[in-house]
């Protein structure tokens, strides 16, 4: 049978120390007057070593997903600075506020955001007119859709004067 000796740390755990606070005002007068304060200082244990019978059993193996998705992430378009773009959004059209699709370009790409800049003024949805002209959309929004490149197979004609 094993039996647990107190350490000397654990003996003295939770002793009170006697603190004395002079004040300036203080004139010599007996040692009973002087008020003393008792505080209960907690000192650190020592640290708590296992025994034989407590090892951890650390368990390593691969780690199971965060996420389950139902089809992995990806992005459904890939822009890049410069594409053209068309944008569901409110805007000026003949001097009107209306809500529909606007092309714009591309002026900014990050990881999960794409900046798009327009010619005419547009409008955030609670009413507010944005300065810059530039409106900031998720990649995978339902929002913002590419433009179908138009093939020029007519040539430039360049009139003479």
């Amino acid at each position: 049978m094993k039996t647990k000796e107190k350490t000397k740390m654990q003996a003295k755990a939770k002793s009170p120390v006697r603190v004395e606070e002079k004040s300036d005002n203080q004139n010599i007068k007996s040692k009973s007057a002087a008020k003393t304060k008792v505080r209960v200082v907690n000192k650190i244990a020592p640290a708590r070593v296992p025994s034989a019978g407590e090892t951890r059993k650390a368990v390593k193996g691969p780690r199971a997903p965060q996420f389950a998705y139902m089809k992995a992430p990806g992005v459904a378009h890939n822009f890049e600075v410069g594409d053209t773009v068309e944008v569901y959004c409110d805007h000026e059209k003949n001097k009107e506020r209306v809500r529909g699709w606007i092309r714009g370009i591309v002026v900014q790409v990050d990881n999960k955001l794409v900046a798009v800049q327009f010619r005419s003024n547009v409008f955030l949805t609670d009413g507010w007119m944005v300065p810059d002209r530039i409106l900031w959309y998720p990649l995978n929004s339902e929002h913002i859709r590419p433009v179908a490149k138009k093939s020029r197979k007519k040539e430039e004609i360049i009139p003479e004067y």
